[in-house]
């Protein structure tokens, strides 16, 4: 069993996976569709993290592919509907790192407040500017939190507990922690708060959510974040706030079009800008969150190759199961009536026995999972396959 695992990921995942049985080939950097399509060749699981993408043209050309790991929060970089059209199953990290995506936040918030980065800058040139122009607390301001998931809520709890004043906005209606006070629009919260923090997925209605005119709504020398997604943001829009002081500073960790190595240049127009933080997409990049990333992962893949198990995959139904004590079969299908009927038909024309079965469905798929006994195996997986609603079939 082969997988291949890019962009740095973690030792931890390839520890997990050689102890499960696999060739585990690990290279640093991402690839490109021609350069992934033919590193595919005999590989079962990929891993990847957010600057490799996962095209319908990628999965089509390696039918052997069973799954690709996310070893990140986001999957905007996989062709979600075509890799479950494929049968292939997407899992990412959704918790893994949310303390150090928050942390490295409320770091940047007091960095920002006190104006290190530029009292940094004076510093190693030699500039004495003992002065605390421009330098204020965090304790009592406002943050006002759009997005309030996973990282959005946890910033809400930590911040409040340093003494700011939380409000957030989010699509969904979600339940405030703490004190913090939901606010009914982005306008509303932007008029209100003080400092900014983006926390919102990258899926395509959020694709430059914040633009001049979100800018401009903002309270003046207002603090602005950006740990998100690099498309949620129209960066020259920003440069212009900050150029004209309306935005007070700004940290960004995520961006439009990131190099997919360190041998490519970084070119930004935030650059070179005043109070500005610019960190190279580490908002999950501590140690910490890694080996738990990559423990996680790695067993979320090696469970599906080994058992079936789709429990927190992305696309396609979640079906938790133990670990088999006969043979199993795995097939995934187009949700249609009768699936199951036709499936167990099949199953009974060959004499087996049914032990167990588990079926879940996610939209337009079902997944069942069934154990079962028996002595004629022979042409069994091929007339599972030759069923007209069958997209995969596999046996353990």
């Amino acid at each position: 069993m082969k997988a291949l695992l890019l962009e740095n990921i973690h030792s931890e995942a390839v520890r997990a996976l050689e102890g499960r049985g696999y060739q585990v080939e690990l290279r640093s950097g991402a690839l490109g569709e021609a350069e992934l399509a033919d590193a595919l060749e005999g590989v079962e699981l990929l891993g990847i993290r957010s600057r490799t993408h996962i095209t319908g043209t990628v999965l089509k050309a390696h039918p052997q592919l069973l799954a690709v790991g996310a070893f990140c929060i986001g999957t905007n970089q996989i062709d979600l509907p075509a890799a479950a059209a494929a049968g292939v199953a997407v899992f990412n990290a959704p918790y893994s790192n949310t303390r150090s995506v928050v942390e490295l936040a409320l770091g940047e918030i007091i960095t920002m407040a006190r104006r290190l980065g530029d009292k940094n800058a004076s510093m190693h040139a030699g500039i004495w500017d003992k002065s605390a122009n421009g330098s204020h607390e965090v304790r009592g301001r406002t943050l006002g939190i759009v997005g309030y998931g996973n990282i959005g809520s946890q910033l809400s709890v930590l911040a409040e507990a340093m003494g700011m004043k939380v409000y957030f906005y989010d699509v969904v209606d979600r339940l405030a922690l703490g004190n913090a006070t939901r606010v009914d629009s982005m306008q509303e919260l932007f008029e209100t708060c003080e400092t900014i923090s983006l926390h919102v997925d990258g899926r395509a209605s959020n694709a430059r959510l914040i633009g001049e005119r979100e800018f401009a709504q903002m309270r003046p020398r207002t603090l602005f974040l950006n740990l998100c997604r690099g498309n949620v943001v129209d960066v020259d829009a920003l440069a212009a706030a900050l150029q004209s002081g309306h935005i007070a500073g700004a940290a960004v960790d995520v961006f439009p079009d990131e190099p997919k190595s360190k041998d490519e240049p970084f070119v930004s127009p935030l650059q070179g800008i005043s109070n500005v933080i610019l960190t190279p997409h580490v908002g999950g990049s501590t140690l910490e969150a890694q080996v738990d990333i990559g423990r996680y992962v790695a067993g979320k893949l090696a469970d599906y190759e080994a058992y079936g198990n789709t429990s927190m995959a992305v696309n396609l139904p979640e079906v938790s199961v133990p670990v088999p004590q006969a043979e199993r079969i795995l097939h995934l299908h187009r949700n249609v009536p009768g699936v199951l009927a036709r499936l167990n038909h099949t199953l009974a024309g060959h004499n087996m026995n049914i032990g167990s079965q588990t079926l879940s469905t996610l939209g337009e798929y079902g997944y069942v999972v069934t154990d079962v006994s028996g002595q004629h195996y022979e042409g069994l997986l091929a007339e599972l396959q030759a069923l007209e609603e069958s997209i995969r079939v596999r046996m353990i």
